[in-house]
């Protein structure tokens, strides 16, 4: 599908990707760019990268750039990549929330599409990278009125060749979505860590590890997330507050016939989950 494609970030999403471009045989050649030359020659080992550097320039003559990076390094890193990229290369990204990336990049970038894998896990390290990461997963593709059709088509069969299924939304669909399915979760579970005091961690079981394995994510990956989804995020917040103080109420009242009803319409909700 291309010549030539660079991956900024090498963590555990762009190594990841990077596997899954050569097992596909998606690209001639995957470049990977990363501030750490340690990730960069990990990635080359495990062949998730033909090549390799922390300076941009080796980007130059990519027909496809996948942005793979906290979201604020994204926008960050965006005025200096066009600087290298040709006006026909198609960039894209996997960052978690999408309008405040897509009001960036489409000012920078002609052939911005903006793209979400819902796949990954809490390890955030090129260490854990693998093949299969997206394989019967879903990607997100976001599009706009200023979205190039030819560029998104393209966007999608590449997903689509990497393993996900697709499915197209607004920006703004996608951050309200997500905020309620990603990023509360997240903030739950961290507020849940921070809750529970460290001298009881021995008597911690399953429950415990179960509703907190997200709170072991990126500290600064998450902090982005949550700024750039802010608005968002914030209403789910309000949201589960509500949700917790019934059920406050309920055990305050002593009421029991209340709280089993809260809790069996939780339960039947959760049973709805794939």
């Amino acid at each position: 599908m291309f010549k030539k494609i660079a991956i900024i970030g090498t963590g555990l999403i762009g190594g990841s990707l990077g596997l899954a471009i050569k097992k596909n045989g998606i690209a001639g050649e995957v470049i990977g760019i990363s501030r750490q030359a340690k990730n960069i020659a990990f990635a080359k080992k495990i062949k998730a990268i033909d090549r390799g550097a922390q300076d941009i320039g080796i980007i130059q003559g990519a027909d496809l750039v996948v942005f793979a990076t906290p979201v604020q390094t994204i926008m960050d890193l965006a005025p200096s990549i066009r600087r290298v990229v040709l006006d026909d290369c198609i960039i894209t990204d996997v960052g978690s929330t999408k309008c405040e990336i897509t009001v960036c990049l489409e000012k920078v970038f002609s052939l911005f599409v903006g793209s979400h894998p819902l796949a990954g896990s809490e390890k955030s390290s090129i260490r854990h990278a693998d093949k299969d990461l997206f394989k019967g997963s879903v990607c997100v593709l976001t599009q706009t009125r200023n979205t190039d059709t030819n560029a998104l088509k393209k966007v999608e069969k590449f997903w689509q060749q990497v393993g996900t299924k697709t499915i197209t939304l607004t920006p703004h669909a996608h951050d309200r979505i997500l905020s309620f399915v990603s990023h509360l979760p997240h903030a739950i579970a961290f507020s849940l860590m921070r809750s529970v005091p460290e001298r009881f961690f021995g008597f911690a079981a399953g429950g415990l590890r179960d509703s907190t394995r997200l709170a072991a994510s990126d500290s600064l990956l998450w902090a982005d997330i949550f700024l750039s989804n802010r608005k968002n995020l914030l209403s789910a917040v309000r949201s589960f507050k509500v949700e917790l103080s019934r059920i406050e109420r309920a055990v305050a009242r002593h009421d029991k016939r209340r709280l089993k009803n809260l809790l069996a319409i939780a339960q039947a909700k959760r049973s709805q989950l794939a």
